[in-house]
């Protein structure tokens, strides 16, 4: 079972992601940072949190404050311990270049917020289906 890290600032989206979690059954440890700043310093060994194993995924969201998602993605792909992360974009941002800057960085998805609770529910539900389907390296 993979650890996974959801850094979102925002308290109503991460109780949609919890919601869409229990809904969908998935009982997968979730780790939440409220910003890039914080979820660095998680991935880098601040894991008292009761994370033994490092996250393999990271739901992220792009706009937030101290350091944004492209930020906190250009700083995960220059570290070797955790450049191989796959990470999703969860955000609210259709823009273009935050598109181009995600995918550049290697994000292995990007799903625009606001989704209605049902097709969200739909989204993490496929998301599941990822996980449980991909192997990972143990390290």
């Amino acid at each position: 079972m993979v650890n996974i890290l959801l850094v979102e600032d925002d308290e109503v989206d991460v109780m949609n992601v919890k919601r869409a979690f229990k809904k969908n059954n998935v009982t997968n440890p979730l780790f939440v940072c409220n910003n890039g700043l914080e979820a660095l310093q998680f991935l880098r060994g601040d894991r008292e949190t009761g994370a033994s194993e490092m996250p393999k995924i990271i739901l992220l969201d792009l706009n937030m404050p101290k350091m944004g998602g492209i930020e906190f993605l250009r700083e995960i792909r220059k570290d070797d311990k955790l450049k191989n992360i796959s990470v999703f974009v969860m955000t609210t941002s259709n823009e273009d270049k935050d598109k181009v800057d995600a995918y550049n960085l290697n994000v292995a998805g990007y799903i625009l917020k606001p989704l209605s609770m049902e097709r969200f529910i739909e989204a993490v539900s496929t998301l599941n289906n990822y996980w449980k389907l991909c192997e990972f390296p143990d390290k």
